[in-house]
């Protein structure tokens, strides 16, 4: 939002007392961050208003001309010019020697034909001016100032409007009433301690008749435009602004046009509240109908394209035709041209969301419909429209009709705020009084009664106490408020469940594996690599809105196809061996809930010289044990389609799965473009957390010496190591200390289909030495459920 302080300084409060840097650091400070600011005189520098005193043509041209200009010093200058519209005692902009024009043109002093020139005499173009900002002047010559208020040796950037400066504001969404002059106005005014003056616009009226008679307004959109007010001007007449209004819009980058759109456009930059004006005569049967357009309709609007519309979209139209884009451009069927002669005025307020909609899908966003995007006060259409009445009166360019429209869908209900001065205090650290708090929030235009806030409809940012403790926090000004040591304490850390992810990290990364990170993003194609059912669960997956690619279109149920995606571009990139594990979130969706779990998952992924199963379940081993996860057991598996059905195995613990380790299946590998032989392991890392044992305590060193026992027994091929160590364990009681396979055996004395498995045995009591008696009776149970439930006999 641009404001330039002439206007601000002449209107509504007077800060011409105080710089530039002063006053864009105290509106910053105040809570209206400045983005930049510039003295529109800074690019024309050293032109003044010269008086042509005497014209002579150049001897050595036959198109030239020498001109002697009196510029307010003690001689006049001598200036050389081609132009043929200059005569003596015109009053022109003469640009001295070392002088800067718009555009960063350079002039110095020279000869032209062997004549002296001491500067050049400028066009309006030359002064960084359009026919616009001119109208009537002649654009081909020298800019003849005879009809400007000027002098000799005045500084022409006082002549065209340039002594100003121009500040932009970097407007936060929920202060919508500062996208106007009158808001920016009412922050400096506080900012610096001063009441703000204001004008109540005031409509005098011509006897030009009554607007009833001619127009009618329906809003069959109600929940899309919630107030529309609309006045008429009779006996128009188009011409150009007074050079005071057209300098005040040109100083906030709007193009001057003509009268009634230049009064549209003044009002909208002053009240913050966008207008548009319709030339009547094209509105049809004189009713104004505003409605949502309907399929296939179309509109050309004044920037001379055709806008195809859809419904949802708002216009305004008459009984055959749209007529307008509500809130954002009007149409080419209903300008105002230089034959206008009534004007309907509309000030209206529009849905932010519905404007911005259509103004997105028809890819025209305006100054207008960038401020109904922010949700205006629907309370300013009425002013807004007396105000351009008033100037249409002030600028004597038609007769106001008696009567004004105003419909009203939705009106803010009053809102308040209570005033409790202890905790606003509480929350800055301050000490204000409760006086000095009414004091600032009246300087904002906040009412205060009693301890009751009077929340202004302009401000709908202020709805709970901290809202308001920043009102009185800026106005008191930030800089202000001492410095105090926190009243509370606060801790952070990690989670124990954080803790444990650490730690599983650093485990991992000191047994030689490298940490990824991937995206949680997937393809769907990802199921058919690892070679998942089609009836698999893991295939029922979050769909995203608006993903970024068909590749990233889903949340992925399982981590393995991250992991291995990476492990082939290793392999890919030609690096012999890689270990690579990664802490993946999955996310799988449950039936009724609008969010999924999200369990995380330890992967662990290798290739390359001296990888194989027994070697990443020996690392695995390691990262269960420094964990402190008791009992884990391995069981073969050959139902997991991404593994190999041979090379593949549950991981147990406390009876529950905790995941899958193996050799991935050669198919899943080639479509990952690998022919080497990949070992994964898959985690769940919820229920490995859950299982941890707690933190050791010192016991002290054994009393009582340990009794070792070797155990050599013989069972089927198909028994494994795990199923016999369980049982041992389980029925050896709490003697046994410990079990540790040590031998396996396979022919002479061992029948076919048979194999010997020797385990050493520690046992000991922490309150006797054991006897004999207490070893055989160990080992004895021992046996008897190792040949009841597994079919194993001692050898």
């Amino acid at each position: 939002m641009k404001l330039n302080r002439k206007w601000i300084n002449e209107e509504f409060v007077d800060l011409s007392h105080v710089s530039d840097k002063e006053y864009v650091e105290t509106l910053t400070v105040f809570g209206q961050k400045v983005e930049t600011w510039e003295k529109m005189s800074d690019e024309i520098k050293n032109v003044v208003v010269g008086k042509v005193v005497s014209i002579v043509r150049h001897p050595n041209s036959d198109h030239m001309w020498i001109c002697q200009v009196d510029v307010g010093q003690e001689e006049p200058v001598q200036i050389v010019t081609g132009a043929q519209n200059v005569h003596e005692g015109d009053l022109v902009p003469a640009a001295l020697h070392n002088s800067w024009l718009s555009g960063g043109v350079h002039i110095t002093k020279g000869k032209l034909r062997g004549e002296k020139s001491n500067g050049m005499l400028c066009s309006f173009a030359e002064l960084g001016l359009t026919q616009n900002d001119l109208p009537g002047v002649f654009a081909d010559g020298i800019w003849i100032l005879n009809d400007e208020d000027c002098y000799v040796g005045q500084d022409i950037n006082e002549v065209i409007g340039n002594d100003d400066t121009v500040v932009e504001f970097e407007i936060t969404n929920n202060r919508p009433d500062c996208y106007s002059i009158i808001g920016l106005a009412r922050e400096s005014a506080a900012a610096f301690g001063k009441e703000m003056k204001h004008h109540e616009p005031v409509v005098k009226g011509s006897g030009a008749g009554s607007m009833y008679d001619m127009l009618d307004v329906e809003v069959p959109a109600e929940e899309l435009c919630n107030r529309y007010s609309a006045r008429m001007v009779a006996n128009v007449k188009i011409g150009p602004s007074p050079k005071w209004l057209r300098q005040r819009l040109r100083a906030n980058g709007v193009r001057p046009i003509n009268n009634i759109v230049d009064i549209t456009n003044y009002v909208m930059l002053e009240y913050g509240q966008p207008m548009h004006a319709f030339d009547y005569r094209y509105v049809a049967s004189g009713k104004i109908i505003v409605r949502e357009a309907e399929d296939g309709e179309t509109l050309t609007t004044l920037d001379g394209n055709v806008r195809t519309l859809k419904p949802g979209m708002l216009v305004i139209a008459d009984e055959n035709k749209p007529i307008g884009l509500a809130g954002i451009m009007g149409g080419e069927n209903s300008e105002i041209l230089d034959d206008t002669t009534t004007v309907v005025f509309e000030s209206a307020n529009f849905n932010g969301t519905s404007i911005r909609q259509t103004a997105l899908a028809l890819g025209m966003r305006t100054e207008s419909s960038g401020k109904f995007e922010k949700n205006l006060d629907p309370m300013m259409t009425v002013p807004a429209v007396q105000r351009a009445c008033e100037l249409v009166e002030l600028l004597q360019c038609g007769d106001v009709m008696d009567g004004i429209i105003d419909i009203v869908n939705y009106v803010p209900q009053p809102h308040t705020v209570a005033l409790e001065p202890e905790k606003i205090n509480a929350l800055l650290g301050t000490d204000i009084s409760e006086a000095d708090m009414v004091k600032y929030l009246n300087l904002l235009e906040i009412p205060v009664e009693g301890n009751t806030i009077l929340v202004p409809s302009w401000r709908p940012d202020l709805n709970l106490m901290a809202d308001i403790a920043e009102e009185i926090g800026r106005s008191y000004g930030y800089n202000e408020i001492p410095t105090t040591a926190f009243r509370t304490s606060t801790q952070g850390g990690y989670s124990p469940v954080m803790k444990f992810e650490t730690k599983a990290g650093n485990i991992c990364r000191s047994l030689g594996f490298s940490e990824i990170i991937t995206y949680s993003f997937v393809s769907p194609t990802i199921f058919d690599q690892i070679r998942l059912p089609e009836d698999s669960a893991l295939r029922n997956t979050l769909k995203i809105q608006n993903p970024l690619g068909e590749d990233t279109s889903v949340m992925r149920t399982t981590a393995l196809p991250s992991m291995l995606d990476i492990l082939g571009r290793n392999n890919a990139y030609h690096n012999k061996q890689a270990k690579l594990y990664e802490l993946a979130k999955i996310y799988l969706p449950v039936e009724g809930e609008k969010l999924p779990i999200e369990p995380k998952i330890l992967v662990l992924g290798t290739y390359g010289a001296g990888e194989n199963f027994f070697s990443i379940k020996g690392e695995l081993d390691a990262i269960f044990t420094s964990l402190r996860i008791p009992k884990v057991s391995y069981e073969a598996d050959s139902s997991n389609p991404s593994y190999h059905p041979g090379r593949c195995a549950k991981v147990f613990a406390k009876g529950e799965t905790l995941g899958y380790i193996g050799q991935i299946h050669p198919l899943v590998t080639k479509n990952y473009g690998m022919d080497c032989e990949v070992y994964c392991a898959e985690i769940n890392m919820d229920g490995l957390f859950a299982m941890q044992l707690p933190e050791p305590t010192y016991v002290p060193l054994p009393k009582y010496p340990t009794v070792s026992r070797d155990l050599a027994v013989v069972c089927d091929e198909s028994v494994t190591v795990a199923a016999i160590e369980n049982v041992i364990t389980a029925s050896a009681g709490k003697l046994l200390r410990s079990v540790r396979l040590f031998d396996i055996y396979r022919g002479t004395g061992v029948a076919e289909g048979k194999k010997s498995l020797a385990f050493a045995l520690e046992l000991r009591a922490d309150d006797r030495t054991l006897t004999d008696e207490d070893s055989e009776k160990v080992v004895s149970n021992i046996l008897k459920a190792l040949q009841e439930k597994l079919g194993a006999v001692l050898r």
